[in-house]
């Protein structure tokens, strides 16, 4: 949960942490996603982490399905970009 300086306005976050760049698991439904903002953090042990930060609307247009129907991921492509690219300053910008 991250709040504001007032500590009047709240909200989630949920974060991702990653050995190395991967595709990010988001389970079998697109809809139980409940945090406003995804941090998937990359070379998650190593000294320099690399965060992309994303809205949950993002995350959910840029998911894909397994093929058999399962489950859903977000791709490296989707969420290697440099918009993303320790975009900090989207989440600051949305209070």
């Amino acid at each position: 949960m991250v709040t504001d300086a007032e500590e009047s306005r709240f909200f989630g976050v949920q974060s991702k942490a990653l050995s190395k760049y991967h595709a990010v698991p988001l389970g079998k439904s697109l809809e139980a996603l409940c945090s406003a903002w995804w941090v998937v953090t990359v070379n998650a042990n190593e000294d320099q982490p690399v965060c992309y930060v994303l809205t949950r609307q993002e995350v959910q247009q840029m998911a894909t399905r397994d093929a058999n129907g399962g489950a859903y991921w977000l791709s490296v492509v989707s969420y290697k970009q440099a918009k993303f690219h320790e975009a900090w300053l989207r989440i600051s910008e949305s209070l």
